[in-house]
């Protein structure tokens, strides 16, 4: 199980009284078998622009002095829309060859949290998961339902088609093949994967978001722990803000992302030994693989995983994207 943690140089503060928190955010775009002799120069660059561009949407709106909400929903958005991460535009596909996304935004201040998921003509869901949350009295809103409300509210609409890819399909039809034709394994970026974000805010207050297309050749109707409350995604400002990413059916077994808060709140745990805790000791036994990114009040954030590598990165009020691939960066 690999750990990347770190903490902030300067003491951090509470909010108010002209004090401010060290904003931070930290992102993901997903985690499995990441295999450095198989990634092309080419496609290395292409995704560190890409996690760059998520980390630098999300930092413009910090330093603007905009809440984590807005920060998490701008990084998880430019993710959507870049088509090498799965979601959004670059949606795994299900066994009838379509897409179906999930999305989830909570806010640590006040523990509102709006998803959604099977939507399958919205742009960029994690709008839609925001638009539950301020617009509704409801948590989680599903397919044709969650469509019509991003409809009365203007967000972007496309044809179902927009979300497929050509490396999606293909990835698809590798999957369905057995045995697969030699040269043409298919990797666990191609399966499966989420996008993610954590942030603090000047005012001190966390944000979480989580935007996935879910597993390659998964049976239509599939929802997966991204749009789940505790089990994908979760932020509390009196404890952590976390996003996951991995195989889901484990991380809703387990609580993952509730229970890196839990250990904080109850066993008063660091951020650090929590996140690593959940990810070696609840996902890992029962076969779970993935990781997430944890952030607390004080900017101290965490990102473990158990699998070869996790597209992940942060940046603080200085404004320098930090970017990571591999187990041993």
């Amino acid at each position: 199980m690999t750990a990347q943690t770190c903490k902030p140089a300067a003491k951090a503060h509470a909010s108010g009284r002209g004090r401010t928190a060290p904003v931070t955010l930290v992102v993901h775009g997903g985690a499995g078998v990441i295999d450095r002799a198989a990634m092309t120069a080419g496609v290395e660059r292409a995704y560190r622009e890409g996690i760059a561009a998520a980390l630098l949407a999300g930092h413009r709106v910090l330093a603007s002095d905009g809440s984590s909400l807005d920060a998490v929903t701008a990084a998880v958005a430019v993710f959507e829309d870049d088509p090498l991460f799965n979601a959004g535009r670059g949606a795994a596909l299900t066994a009838d060859a379509t897409a179906e996304l999930d999305a989830a935004v909570m806010d640590g201040a006040t523990l509102r949290a709006g998803a959604v998921t099977l939507v399958t003509t919205v742009k960029n869901p994690v709008l839609l998961a925001r638009l539950v949350m301020e617009q509704t009295h409801h948590v989680l809103l599903a397919g044709q339902g969650a469509e019509a409300l991003a409809r009365r509210h203007g967000l972007e609409i496309v044809d179902p088609s927009y979300f497929i890819t050509a490396r999606r399909f293909k990835a698809l039809q590798l999957v369905r093949a057995k045995p697969k034709a030699a040269g043409e394994a298919v990797t666990e970026a191609d399966k499966h994967g989420t996008v993610g974000a954590v942030a603090l805010d000047r005012a001190g207050n966390l944000a979480a978001a989580t935007s996935t297309g879910g597993r390659s050749n998964k049976l239509s109707g599939r929802v997966g722990d991204s749009p789940i409350v505790g089990a994908g995604t979760y932020a509390n400002n009196a404890t952590v803000a976390v996003s996951g990413t991995g195989e889901g059916e484990y991380f809703m077994r387990t609580l993952a992302a509730y229970s890196v808060a839990a250990l904080i709140e109850y066993r008063g745990w660091s951020v650090e030994r929590a996140a690593s805790y959940v990810i070696s000791e609840k996902l890992a036994p029962i076969g779970g693989t993935g990781g997430l990114i944890a952030l607390d009040r004080r900017g101290r954030f965490a990102m473990p995983f158990n699998t070869q590598g996790m597209y992940r990165g942060y940046i603080g009020a200085k404004g320098e994207p930090v970017i990571r691939i591999y187990a041993d960066e």
